[in-house]
Parts: structure tokens; sequence; C-alpha cells
């Protein structure tokens, strides 16, 4: 709310009438700010998912803007307040971005007294954030056939340049801006066939898909190297989520799964770049895991989902050679829905067991970005005692509730898993929880959720491929538009396989906000 203006109105009528005004907008903003706080601190049936909260988050922040910018046109003094307070607080705009420069001049040059030559002592500069909508263009590729006068039958002409679709309309950089669109940025292709008919350009949705099939079948070698790559590694995190996919036979969707191994070494300064592969599979059984996970060796990050367990069972003679490290966030979960659902009732179990979990999670958070070795030596030192204490504490509690109760049910869980909650203590590699491979599930859940499901197992499969791509360059700062663009041109080039590496997207020059050089005119 605006500052109360330096004169109040003197006139009885006129103060009625200014504090008629303010009533009103304190009703309106505390109206809004009941459902924002509703939105986001709710009860748990009632409480939206991020994406819904953002969407609701930005509605309010819309009605907020419309409510100023008409006190804005009724109140001159409060505007310029206003425009003052924006200048202070709106931050600097990246380096990165080119300045155009625009000078404005007095009508008149001379000066009105003497009508003498006015100089310049000095100048007001301010700075606007400004787009130029996209433009598309068609680049045109003569090859001139050279003749000799003298000589018959002597014709010189320059190889036709390899296409990543021999025949097709898209440069590599056109299929990279559609592939990055869906995959990235969730739009889906029929959206985008719509938004081209805008620019004059008609491209049926097939046709886009086209584009993307090919160019995920191209990118494929990459796939299966960044898989290799992150199956060497020491520790991996992995976990499932439901993909619906159509089933034509029957006219439905069935349930498919996606799968996604995740490695992010960051917290301990690790010296392996981030990555994530995902893989589509039919189902969420431990078959599916070991093909995924087939030679494998070293500590699987995951939560307590049967399969993981049935994966590295010695009686199995496709067991894995590994080790299982817990999730403390799902542990924790558990208590919040019980203390959630018990509201306003008191929880004071799991209110407890909450507060003993962010003791440990505090030790955590004081050691983040320190070497494996020193995390070890902490977690030792100041978290191995919380977990002991807390281990008993369980024992104890658990022995005088109803064994049937959730919050029972959520001891057990923790003690029947102790071994692999706590094998962080003795490994400094090792993250509390699987949220890396969780935040990694987030675009493939907003993908499904903007195309509502995948039109095929192998379509899935090109978008696990896709996906794997474009979120390894998101975890390493790299613009996977202009990083896509290169590969592919790069590969329908002939590049060798013996050099994969080298185009990983860890090995890209393309940061986040690096200019595309071959985007000039």
């Amino acid at each position: 709310m605006s500052d109360l203006p330096d004169e109040l109105p003197s006139d009885p009528a006129e103060l009625r009438a200014f504090a008629a005004a303010l009533l009103d907008r304190c009703a309106r903003l505390e109206r809004l700010l009941k459902l924002a706080k509703d939105a986001q601190f709710g009860r748990s049936s009632e409480k939206l998912d991020a994406d819904q909260l953002q969407l609701v988050l930005e509605d309010i922040d819309q009605a907020v803007a419309a409510l100023e910018a008409a006190e804005d046109r009724a109140n001159p003094k409060a505007r310029e307040k206003r425009a003052a307070e924006r200048r202070a607080n709106r931050g600097k705009l990246p380096e990165h971005l080119p300045r155009i420069i625009e000078t404005l001049m007095p009508a008149a040059t001379c000066c009105p007294c003497c009508a003498g030559d006015l100089f310049e002592i000095g100048h007001d500069e301010s700075q606007r954030l400004d787009v130029v909508p996209a433009q598309y263009r068609v680049i045109v590729t003569r090859r001139p056939k050279l003749a000799c006068r003298a000589c018959h039958g002597v014709v010189l002409q320059h190889a036709a340049p390899e296409r990543l679709i021999r025949g097709g309309l898209p440069t590599e950089r056109l299929v990279a801006h559609v592939i990055d669109a869906k995959y990235h940025w969730h739009l889906p292709l029929y959206r985008q066939a719509q938004m081209l008919t805008t620019h004059g350009i008609a491209i049926d949705r097939s046709t886009l898909a086209f584009w993307v099939g090919y160019a995920a079948q191209e990118l494929k070698p990459l796939w299966h190297r960044l898989r290799e790559i992150l199956l060497a590694s020491s520790k991996l995190c992995v976990d499932e989520t439901p993909a619906p996919v159509l089933d034509p036979g029957r006219g439905r969707t069935k349930t498919g799964y996606f799968w996604a191994l995740s490695r992010d070494d960051r917290p301990w300064a690790g010296p392996d770049p981030p990555g994530v592969v995902y893989a589509y599979a039919p189902g969420r059984g431990a078959v599916h895991g070991l093909q995924l996970l087939e030679g494998f060796r070293g500590i699987i990050h995951c939560d307590g989902y049967q399969a993981y367990k049935t994966m590295i069972r010695e009686t199995r003679g496709d067991a894995l050679s590994g080790t299982l490290a817990f999730c403390w966030s799902h542990l924790r979960r558990q208590f919040v829905k019980i203390e959630r659902e018990a509201a306003p009732a008191p929880a004071p179990v799991a209110r407890e067991a909450l507060e003993r979990i962010a003791q440990l999670y505090a030790v955590e958070k004081a050691l983040r970005g320190r070497s494996d070795v020193e995390r070890r030596a902490g977690r030792q030192a100041h978290a191995r005692p919380l977990a002991t204490a807390l281990k008993q504490w369980f024992e104890a509690k658990l022995d005088h509730l109803a064994q049937k109760s959730d919050t029972a049910k959520a001891l057990r869980y923790a003690l029947r898993h102790w071994d692999g909650l706590t094998l962080y203590l003795d490994d400094g590699r090792i993250e509390m929880d699987t949220n890396a491979v969780e935040r990694a599930m987030r675009p493939i859940k907003l993908n499904a959720k903007n195309s509502l499901f995948a039109g095929c197992d192998e379509g899935a499969e090109n978008w696990a491929v896709l996906a794997s791509l474009i979120e390894t360059c998101k975890l390493n700062g790299v613009s996977a538009e202009h990083w896509l663009a290169d590969v592919l041109a790069k590969l329908v080039n002939g590049w060798p396989a013996a050099r994969l590496d080298e185009l990983l997207p860890w090995a890209s020059i393309y940061t986040m906000h690096a200019h595309d050089p071959r985007l000039a005119a």
C-alpha cells in the first residue's frame, strides 16, 4: 500500500471519500493475501501443487498491479513515488545483452538568450528491457556451376551440404528450436504449428513430429554414451514415475514408466559433471530397473520401493553389485502427512520426529559445498550422535503406539530402512535424500501434463532420449537450443563415433548466456 499523502483533504466530504477508498483497497488486498496463504499453506487436501500455486500467485500479482495502475492514474504524486521506487529496486540488466542507444536531443540546440551553440554538460540515462519477436528466415543456398569455354565437358560445382533431413525444409537450428520448445519449455507440437501459422508458415504438426523423431534417432548414440558414463559412476540416484502411453489396440491409454538415473556431485564439489538419463519401460518392476542399471557397481540412492531391494538381492542370478542408500525426504513426508491430517489436533510424535530430522538437515546444510572427506568428518562428529538418539527415540515411542496407526507405520518404516538411511554418515559422497533425481523428474511430469500422453512406446523412448540431453544441458548451465543445433550439424556432417565425448553437454561452449555467433545475419 502506498503511504499517506503529505496533506490529507481538509473538506469533510473529501476526507470521507478518501477513507472509503482506502478501506476498499485494504479489503481487496486482504482478500488477495488470504487467497495466497490458502494456496500455499492450506490443509493438505486443499493445498495446490507447485505449478498450480505459481498460477494462483501470478493472478494475485496481476490483480495487485491492476489496482496500483488505477491508483497511479488517479494520483500523480503516488505514481511518481512508485516510479522512483521501481528505478531503485529493479536491479541491473545482464551485460551480455546488446545495447541499442537512443539519443533524444532537444528540438532547439541554440541558446534561447544569445542564440549561441549549446554544449553537453551531462546526461540522464535509463535502461529498459526490450524484445525482438521471433523472426523466421529462409536460407537460400546457391551452388553455381562453373564450365570451361575451351575444354568440353568440364563443369565444377560445390558439393551439396549434408542436411539432417534431405529434401526437407528445416535447418538443424530450426529442428533444435522445435525440440527445445517441446522438451525444455513443454510446448506441444500442435501449439507450435499454430504459432507458425501466425507467421504465414503452414507446417503440419505431423511434419514437426517427423523432424523431432528424425533428430532423436541421430542423437541416440549420445544418449547411449551418456548412460555409459553415468553407469561408471560410484553412486547414482534412481527414481521412476508413471507415463501415460496410448494403447491403440484398446483405444485408451496404458501406464508406462519413465525411469531416471541422476548424478549430481556439486554439493560436495565432486569431479564429475552432473547428468541425467531417462529411459522408458512398460512397467516399474525390478526387471526393468535391472535392464537400466545393467553393469552398475556402486551406491544406489533411492526410496524404499521394493523393486530396488529386489535388484540387489543376492539370491538373484542377475542381482546388481550395489548398496542401497535410502532417502530421508521420503521418511520426513510421512510425518508431515500425519501432522497435517491430524490438524487442528496435535500430533506430538510426528512433530518431534520432524524437529529431530530437521536437526540432521541443519548439520547437512552447514557442510554443503565441502569436500567428501570434510563432510564425512562433520557428519561423524555432529550428525551421528543425533541419528543414534533418534533411533533410540523411535524404538521407545513404537512400544507405546497402536501398532496399526500411521505413526507406528512411519516408525517401523524408519527402523526397517535404518542402515540405508544412515549410510550417508560414513560416506561424504552420499546425500541425505534423492531430491536431485526428483527435481529431474519434474520436467517429465510437466511435459506429460501438457501433452497428456505419449502416442506410442517408441514415442516415449524418443521423449526419454531428448529429455535426457536437454536436462543434462540445464544441469551444466548450457543453452540446450544452441547445443542441439551445433551437435546436429556436426553429427550430420560425419562426426567420428570415437569422439562422442566431445559433444556431450558439459563439453559445450554454449553456456546459458553465450551469444550464438551463427545467428548473425
